[in-house]
């Protein structure tokens, strides 16, 4: 599996164009596998047959292990499997010794639920065992105390019951399901794809339709970063006359050829973000569990609305750009996303050292942004609207507000620190100076 870009470990293997047994050229185009946000086509390097295929399409494959052997008609595959090794020849002897002793191996009784009820009881130790090795404990009886499951109970369930992968063991639990007939992963462990339900009786007024691989990938990230940070969101609103008049004034220039580049609202509030940046530098770092990594550059993500999902590409060194470079690097980045060929490490949550998520074009007037870890926080852009304020001398009119939901990880940030940086935003869009 390649390895794109330094921070990528993992692949999802997408689609196999050429099939076990096939006849392959060197440039030929052998399967499709995409990274967290980008998708790629990897070719053949050399001409042959494809002898064996490792992973299925979906799989979940680590960077730099093999996936597949192109050689001659007849040639071993073993040496080349992921964790596999050259099986052993056996003399008469010894095979008829070992069938032997199998013979005499006594299957250990398992006893099952058709259904698991009430509060799952289970050890400890029985528990950590099920996981590491694979084992859907929910099915099984315990031979413990009121029925709990006790560690003997998943020694013997190994025996006999089929093992799940990591993310079938997950999907398992969180949905209620549990292994079917068939296993088609390695090692014989069953699949997230092979489970099935503990009551396959439905009605038909829904149809189940499988996550693509880019929507696994964003469930995955924004569950791990809920998990792994305290997050909270602090809500504010900024006058939005003067970033208004900025824009009609760029708007004019640009129908008039003064300009070439079209500056938008999006592009003066990350302006005005990045000056804010440079005030409070502790904002624009890393949360690494007993460290901050405070940055020198601000490294701008934006988030980015594709067909294939929501992509966060980071523009780096922002804060060395005129407003009209950083209004083009935003826009290019951006295209790169839609078209689906952006740089993967651009993509690396480690990339950006702060995230800005816009949907005001949506109308969304408050919104609780998720951060993309290990960054500290992430600005959330509301939509502009006419809220009343105090113009000055008793007078009250209503002025154009644009929200601002900042959720920053408060292992990190006080809330203090989070409300000045909040307020710095606000009275940079309400004084941008250009």
């Amino acid at each position: 599996m390649p390895r794109q870009g330094q921070s990528v470990e993992t692949c999802i293997l997408g689609e196999w164009v050429k099939k076990k047994g096939d006849t392959v050229k060197t440039g030929d185009i052998l399967f499709s596998y995409e990274t967290d946000k980008a998708s790629f086509e990897e070719d053949a390097k050399a001409d042959g047959i494809l002898l064996d295929v490792f992973f299925d399409e979906g799989d979940e494959v680590p960077v730099l292990v093999n996936v597949a052997v192109i050689g001659n008609a007849g040639e071993s595959v073993d040496e080349f499997r992921p964790g596999g090794e050259v099986s052993a020849v056996l003399t008469p002897e010894v095979a008829a010794t070992e069938m032997q002793s199998e013979a005499k191996v006594v299957s250990p009784e398992v006893k099952m639920v058709a259904e698991p009820s009430g509060k799952l009881k289970i050890s400890p130790r029985a528990k950590n065992a099920a996981e590491k090795m694979g084992i859907a404990y929910q099915q099984l009886q315990g031979s413990g105390p009121e029925g709990r499951i006790i560690e003997r109970d998943i020694e013997a369930a190994a025996q006999v019951m089929p093992k799940l992968t990591p993310l079938a063991q997950e999907k398992a639990k969180a949905e209620g399901l549990k292994a079917g007939e068939t296993a088609t992963g390695l090692g014989g462990k069953a699949t997230a794809q092979d489970l099935i339900s503990y009551n396959p009786v439905y009605g038909d007024d829904f149809e189940v339709k499988k996550l693509t691989n880019m929507r696994k990938m964003i469930a995955k990230a924004m569950h791990t970063s809920l998990q792994n940070s305290a997050q909270l969101t602090h809500h504010m609103s900024a006058d939005a006359r003067k970033i208004m008049a900025l824009r009609k004034k760029f708007k004019k220039a640009l129908d008039s050829g003064t300009i070439s580049q079209n500056v938008t609202i999006n592009d003066l509030v990350c302006f005005a973000v990045i000056k804010a940046l440079k005030k409070y530098p502790q904002v624009n770092s890393h949360f690494i569990g007993d460290s901050m990594r405070w940055f020198k550059k601000v490294h701008l993500g934006l988030a980015v609305d594709t067909e294939r999902g929501l992509m966060v590409p980071a523009i780096k060194n922002a804060d060395d750009l005129s407003l009209e470079g950083l209004s083009a690097q935003l826009q290019a980045i951006a295209g790169q996303c839609r078209k689906g060929n952006v740089n993967p490490e651009l993509l690396a949550p480690e990339a950006a050292s702060f995230t800005i998520s816009n949907l005001g074009n949506y109308g969304v007037e408050m919104f609780t942004p998720v951060i993309n870890i290990p960054q500290t926080a992430i600005l959330g852009v509301c939509t502009i609207v006419p809220r009343p304020k105090d113009l000055g001398d008793g007078v009250y009119g209503f002025v154009p507000m644009i929200g601002l939901s900042l959720t920053y990880d408060h292992q990190a940030l006080d809330g203090g620190e989070a409300t000045l940086f909040l307020r710095e935003i606000k009275e940079q869009i309400e004084n941008l100076t250009i």
